[in-house]
């Protein structure tokens, strides 16, 4: 399995210090796709408002709060922002670009926080959005 990143590169397993290719992939297609994601963050980050931001910060803070716990949040937050939805786009898509833009703001708020971060939203991202980020790569 690969996983798309936020800036378009892929990330794979290493196995005997060799990267592990199960199927070809046009890296063109995922550079379009990590392009396009781009451009639509780019016009939802005035949509991400400080107290969103702020509040997720503080539930990634707490460490009473749990990984999970952090990802129901999240996933509220996505979906009230997602009332925004373009018509002439899908709401996976729009969910998965709320969610990046989402991360970018946290980690510019507090970028100590990285590491606990980069952990939940890959775990959120992978449990929300894994099967339509297959579909995109493979299209």
């Amino acid at each position: 399995d690969f996983e798309l990143q936020c800036d378009g590169n892929r990330s794979g397993h290493l196995q005997n210090g060799e990267q592990e290719l199960d199927a070809p992939v046009n890296e063109d297609v995922i550079r379009l796709i990590a392009a396009h994601l781009a451009e639509i963050g780019d016009k939802l980050d005035k949509d991400v408002q400080p107290r969103d931001v702020n509040d997720l910060v503080q539930r990634f803070l707490n460490e009473n709060f749990s990984r999970e716990e952090i990802m129901q949040h999240m996933s509220r937050v996505v979906r009230e922002l997602a009332h925004a939805i373009p018509s002439d786009m899908e709401q996976e898509k729009f969910m998965l670009v709320l969610t990046m833009v989402l991360t970018k703001k946290v980690l510019n708020t507090v970028p100590s926080l990285i590491q606990r971060v980069i952990s939940t939203t890959e775990n959120f991202m992978n449990q929300q959005f894994h099967d339509y980020l297959v579909e995109m790569v493979s299209a």
